[in-house]
């Protein structure tokens, strides 16, 4: 304990631990947890330009391709390397959750809470040439943030972005209309399609962009009929329709056969896994970490918003397709409770031996094929992850 004393950590948050049976000893880990990156495919050959450049060794991530670890004091955002795309932050346990998902060339995969956006990028990256993405968020400006590491990284040609309520989040992927080439002769036939997206919006359409989002707030609305499209891809599948198209519904029935092969839901979580995020209370003060972290309500508010969020990400899966449920909090109210109370209302989950995972380092979870990483057994930010895939019956 008396290397956990050093720690600036309240009673309070002591009590929260041992109540959900965690060892405080996790936090005293923040120091040794090295950073982490990810070499977007392409720039292998720039490795020891970058490695000039940050002036320290990469170490390759042996369980994780295209990982490298770097000492936590290294700073990457003034580099060239991040400012012209070849490098991004992005946590171990983070790219574990995406790399559970076995993406596959040709995929549709959903991200139903993008922002921040490296999980995205990652997804994107492995995709390449083939398939689509579709990237969801609640919060709009945290949205455009994905939209701007997107361009930075030249990633964002089969994806597209929807600021909506992930619980209610409803439109499958565009499977037959991802060749822009083909939608010539349409689009000289209709003035509602969509042409190429460009962020040089004309003035006119600004001004009702933002007069619809005042007018909104003003009713107290908390989203439109639709989802608001931010951004998409020349082969997004976007390009050519008209709105009618891409909002057009689809029944339960027909999600079995139309919805995304991959899912992935990192949810909203009270952060508590994350070493860095708790030890920006001390800024913030620890009365903070009582709202947000402790409060009873908060957490029950925050649970309720997780099964939620699986249960539709679920819903929008297709049968054989595989989800990956994840979250940085260390909490078993907050990951095994809600897999636990997830299975129980949904007869065509099951959970999937995650098998890229042999030679990671991390522990089982309370649940079988479930796992946890922590700064101790991992050197990586806390997560918890585990799998599904939807049976037909």
């Amino acid at each position: 304990m008396e290397e956990i004393s050093k720690l600036p950590l309240p009673e309070a948050f002591l009590d929260f631990l041992k109540e959900n049976g965690l060892d405080p000893s996790v936090y005293s880990a923040a120091d040794s947890t090295p950073r982490y990156i990810r070499l977007k495919t392409g720039n292998e050959a720039d490795l020891e330009e970058i490695e000039a450049e940050l002036k320290c060794k990469l170490e390759k991530v042996v369980w994780l391709s295209g990982f490298y670890s770097l000492p936590p004091d290294i700073k990457i955002a003034t580099s060239m390397a991040y400012k012209q795309g070849k490098i991004y932050g992005i946590d171990a346990a983070s790219g574990a959750a995406v790399s559970a998902l076995n993406i596959s060339a040709g995929d549709h995969v959903l991200d139903l809470c993008a922002a921040p956006g490296a999980k995205l990028c990652m997804i994107l990256d492995i995709i390449g040439d083939s398939g689509s993405v579709t990237g969801v968020d609640v919060a709009r400006h945290r949205l455009a943030a994905c939209r701007t590491l997107l361009q930075k990284y030249a990633l964002g040609d089969r994806c597209r972005l929807f600021v909506a309520d992930g619980t209610t989040f409803s439109l499958v992927p565009l499977r037959l209309h991802l060749d822009p080439g083909s939608c010539n002769s349409v689009l000289q036939e209709k003035d509602d399609t969509f042409r190429e997206w460009t962020s040089r919006i004309p003035w006119k359409e600004r001004k009702r962009a933002v007069k619809a989002r005042e007018n909104a707030a003003s009713k107290a609305i908390v989203r439109s009929e639709h989802p608001e499209l931010i951004f998409y891809g020349r082969r997004s599948g976007i390009v050519g329709l008209t709105k009618e198209e891409i909002y057009q519904s689809v029944c339960n029935s027909e999600v079995s056969s139309s919805g995304y092969d991959k899912v992935l839901v990192d949810a909203e979580c009270t952060h508590d896994g994350s070493i860095k995020h708790i030890q920006k209370f001390e800024n913030w003060g620890w009365t903070t970490l009582q709202r947000r972290v402790l409060d009873p309500e908060r957490t029950d508010s925050v649970t309720n918003l997780q099964l939620k969020l699986l249960t539709n990400g679920f819903r929008l899966l297709k049968v054989g397709g595989l989800l990956v449920y994840s979250t940085c909090s260390l909490t078993a109210a907050q990951n095994e409770d809600v897999v636990e109370q997830f299975l129980k209302d949904n007869a065509s989950a099951e959970l999937q031996e995650i098998d890229v995972a042999k030679n990671w380092p991390c522990k089982s979870g309370r649940i079988p094929k479930t796992l946890r990483f922590d700064p101790l057994t991992s050197k990586t930010s806390g997560l918890f992850v585990a799998k599904f895939t939807k049976l037909a019956i």
